[in-house]
């Protein structure tokens, strides 16, 4: 199971969400929410009905039916008011000392509500507030308080969207971190749903789910972890910028090192910073790479991470993603091995899943192989991970060096490389002769460089020339195989992109009958101040 899962059975799903993650995407092109993350993982959950929300700096339990009768029965008992819930706040003003219940209609006002008197025709909010006492504290398990903050116990008696935060700050006790109505800056809204209890919508009976509030952990990787397996993956993006307070500055765990990345060297700030990931993650060094803009000018030496904390890591170093082993290193250059933001969408080769109802590859027993053209394979990740799944691999790259990193990898996960293919050479040149000799790939990997150069096709730009890269790779694939793109060029906006795929399926007289999109995974959140960059579509293409 998930880290973040609590609760699964044939019916429902329960989940403790992870502060600054929404419960599900404000827009198509914005990250994914929990109930988009999860309903995209297994095919078990691809019928995940939403039955309540919680606002995106809220953790806590949140409940999703699996089954029509479910999301009938949950429904009900919402709107009955049948449905107990229980959350936690933090203010750093002075809190209740006795029961407090406030009644109130509340009126949007552009991003935030107002609470009026009740009136005729208005939808009443009511909240309960009591003082959280240490008889309470089973519930709230390892907060204990923070300087002079105050806990104050909400129960809300309806759900009407902000009501806790809204008579909080009505009352005089704005919650840390809700700037929004009036409560002091801080990392996050410390606004936790610490219980719900409901009836079971098949058993009838009465179940209690609750989650222990934290609000002494670092909400950053707080996400992290309730989203990442540690026994499967050890390798994933611990801060994103400034989506994560940390304007133009990276950090990536890769196994038993730490990797930051930013144009300038390390401030104070950022190493003191450092050292506590240092003692979080126990790791055994840290790296800090600079950001370039012109690194094909320049020699590997100088591109390549630098050692700025603890020991230097060996030449070549395992990490763990997704159950597989790939082998990194902080030598060749300005790229280590592995393109995190990748993670999910290799998970889905690895699984055949490629969201709800789109399944990689056809069901029942094979009699030959599929065959998988990954081109631009760079270290041939997706290549393993479509080995590791039973297919036939074709791994294209201009690069030999990297080819021969991707049959590492391969040994790695106890795959022969001899069973596999690997082509070094032009990718435009090598999808004509694959063509010309009759070639056909159930799934074909179109992931390239924002900008790359050959003798044989030229200059390559992602914005400009991807639709004929399309062009050129439509040949190839079988009717009904699935044709995976990627691209990440920032300024690039995502309905360009798939303008262009779909004009250059449409002029091929192919004809898109699935589509996936899916944007970079949660640890490299979007946000107003970093936004995304990373484009992906898994495309079932007749």
């Amino acid at each position: 199971m998930l880290p973040c899962l609590i609760f699964e059975d044939e019916h429902l799903l329960v989940a403790n969400k992870p502060a600054g993650l929404n419960t599900h995407a404000p827009s198509p092109y914005a990250g994914e929410g929990l109930y988009d993350w999860l309903r995209h993982r297994e095919p078990r959950w691809a019928s995940l009905a939403i039955i309540h929300r919680l606002d995106k700096e809220t953790s806590g339990v949140i409940v999703f039916a699996k089954t029509q009768a479910a999301n009938r029965s949950l429904t009900d008992q919402f709107t009955r008011r049948a449905v107990h819930k229980k959350y936690l706040l933090l203010t750093d003003r002075p809190i209740p000392r006795q029961p407090l219940t406030v009644k109130s209609a509340l009126v949007r006002a552009g991003e935030k509500y107002l609470s009026r008197p009740s009136h005729a025709g208005a939808e009443e909010a009511e909240t309960r507030f009591l003082p959280a006492r240490q008889s309470v504290g089973d519930l709230f398990g390892k907060f204990a308080g923070v300087g002079s903050h105050g806990a104050v116990l909400a129960e809300p008696l309806t759900g009407r969207t902000h009501q806790i935060r809204v008579h909080a700050a009505e009352k005089g006790f704005p919650i840390l971190g809700d700037t929004l109505y009036g409560g002091a800056a801080a990392t996050r809204v410390y606004l936790h749903a610490a219980e719900l209890t409901f009836r079971h919508p098949a058993t009838g009976e009465e179940m209690t789910f609750r989650a222990p509030a934290d609000f002494g952990a670092d909400a950053r990787l707080g996400l992290r972890a309730g989203l990442i397996d540690p026994e499967s993956t050890n390798a994933y993006r611990v801060i994103h910028g400034a989506s994560d307070g940390w304007p133009g500055w990276y950090v990536e765990r890769l196994g038993d090192y730490l990797l930051s990345q930013s144009d300038q060297s390390l401030a104070a700030s950022q190493r003191q910073h450092l050292d506590r990931l240092v003692e979080t993650f126990s790791a055994r060094g840290v790296y800090h790479k600079l950001l370039q803009r012109q690194v094909r000018k320049t020699k590997p030496a100088e591109t390549s991470p630098q050692l700025v904390l603890g020991e230097p890591a060996p030449a070549r170093f395992p990490i763990l993603e997704n159950g597989l082993h790939f082998e990194l290193s902080f030598a060749e250059g300005y790229s280590v091995g592995l393109f995190l933001d990748q993670r999910d969408n290799r998970r889905r080769m690895l699984t055949g899943h490629a969201g709800a109802g789109f399944s990689l590859f056809p069901p029942g027993p094979r009699s030959q192989p599929l065959e998988i053209l990954n081109t631009f394979a760079y270290t041939c990740a997706f290549s393993v991970c479509a080995a590791k799944a039973g297919a036939r691999v074709t791994s294209l790259d201009l690069s030999k060096k990297y080819l021969d990193w991707g049959r590492r990898n391969l040994a790695l996960n106890q795959i022969d490389a001899d069973g596999q293919d690997f082509i070094y050479g032009d990718a435009f040149e090598w999808l004509r002769r694959l063509a010309r000799k009759g070639r056909r790939f159930n799934v074909i990997v179109l992931d390239p460089p924002t900008f790359s150069q050959s003798k044989e096709s030229g200059v390559f730009r992602v914005e400009k020339d991807y639709g004929r890269l399309v062009a050129a790779a439509l040949p190839l694939l079988q009717p009904e195989g699935v044709l995976f793109a990627s691209a990440n060029a920032a300024d690039w906006l995502p309905e360009q992109f798939l303008e262009q795929l779909g004009q250059a399926i449409q002029t091929a007289n192919r004809r898109v009958m699935q589509e996936h999109y899916v944007p970079q995974p949660p640890d490299f959140p979007i946000t107003r101040q970093e936004r995304g960059y990373l484009k992906s579509v898994w495309l079932r293409v007749r």
